[in-house]
């Protein structure tokens, strides 16, 4: 069976809206625990657009300079010394003046929520190829912030080909697509990405022996339109939420459709997609050989209208109570919460999703 997945790196232009609606969360969470925001950004070349709104029982969020910083700090995290023109701000973002719990306590819209899981914890529980190309793409980054590949970035994406079979997963093609400096040579790029790529493929393949292909066997395609010094919002622009399946499982799995960056925790598509996986996952370290959780939310209603749950490969019962929407969710929940090993809390390209 023929795999394929896609990721990008925390510089392309969707990305980078997330990023910032994200941080602007965030805030509000440092204000208020129990903080309500809904926020959405879009980018085109130097300008930036913010609407939604937010309520947090504390000081007023300074959004513009939030927003701004966050952009700023992917920039610099590949290049310190990095100047461009100032961002030009278009801010709609509304501030509530409401206790937040009238929102955050509450199922406050409808939804349909999806949670999945599979394999084991040596690839996550994702599908295989989302994993390894979730692992790409932070080796990339990584390598991005002072490492072999200094310099180049923020901006890229990469796609990975593998056949899985009864032997394991085989590699057989990956491309990469990275804004480098104009000095570097695509040739000179291509043989730095692939000493990254394939110094992380063999730690994997090291820990996992279903990775059979050995990396001189991949083929390996970078930048196959040519140079790329200049892209980001300079070049496409960008919009939260416009990366959903890379958000989630890749396009194996089907999504229920909700947005998760720029949500608070406990809005419904949040935290009914991270209650959905948490099931799946458990469903699968209890024997399952995978489990998919479909679970749908009317407004003011905690528990879902419907539950679905597909297993495969194990007889597991599956709790679906845990499903209702009560109380608050703690930021040591959130760091717990099973979700993809890319989506942490300390890096850029590890923005909290669940």
């Amino acid at each position: 069976m023929i795999r394929v997945s896609e990721a990008v790196l925390p510089g392309h232009p969707d990305k980078l809206c997330d990023f910032v609606a994200e941080s602007i969360v965030q805030a509000a969470l440092a204000v208020d625990g129990e903080a309500y925001a809904q926020i959405e950004a879009a980018l085109w070349c130097d300008q930036l657009w913010l609407s939604g709104g937010y309520a947090a029982r504390g000081a007023a969020l300074d959004v513009e300079r939030i927003a701004v910083e966050a952009l700023d700090s992917i920039a610099h995290a590949v290049n310190p010394d990095a100047k461009r023109d100032p961002w030009r701000v278009t801010n709609a973002v509304c501030r509530y003046d409401v206790d937040p719990t009238i929102w955050t306590h509450h199922v406050n819209d409808q939804a349909i929520v999806i949670g999945w899981a599979g394999y084991d914890d040596k690839v996550q529980h994702l599908p295989p190829e989302h994993f390894l190309a979730l692992e790409f793409r932070t080796a990339l980054w990584e390598a991005c912030q002072g490492g072999d590949l200094a310099r180049c970035g923020p901006d890229g994406k990469l796609i990975v080909r593998l056949r899985e079979d009864d032997d394991g997963f085989a590699l057989e093609h990956v491309l990469v697509t990275l804004e480098h400096p104009g000095a570097m040579s695509v040739f000179e790029l291509a043989q730095r990405v692939s000493a990254v790529l394939g110094q992380r493929y063999g730690k994997l393949r090291a820990l996992d022996k279903r990775w059979t292909a050995k990396w001189p066997e991949v083929e390996l395609m970078v930048n196959p339109n040519g140079p790329l010094s200049d892209a980001g919002s300079r070049k496409d622009n960008g919009q939260t939420g416009r990366k959903l399946v890379m958000d989630y499982y890749g396009p194996r799995i089907p999504i229920g459709g909700g947005a998760i960056y720029g949500k608070d925790p406990m809005h419904v598509d949040r935290f009914g997609a991270r209650k959905a996986r948490e099931m799946a996952v458990e469903a699968v370290k209890k024997g399952a050989g995978e489990c998919l959780v479909r679970a749908v939310y009317a407004p003011n209603v905690a528990e879902p209208l419907d539950v679905q749950v597909e297993v495969s490969g194990g007889d597991v019962c599956v709790p679906s109570e845990v499903l209702a929407h009560c109380g608050p969710i703690t930021r040591q929940e959130l760091v717990r919460s099973p979700r993809p090993a890319s989506l942490g809390n300390s890096n850029p390209s590890r923005v909290p999703a669940w």
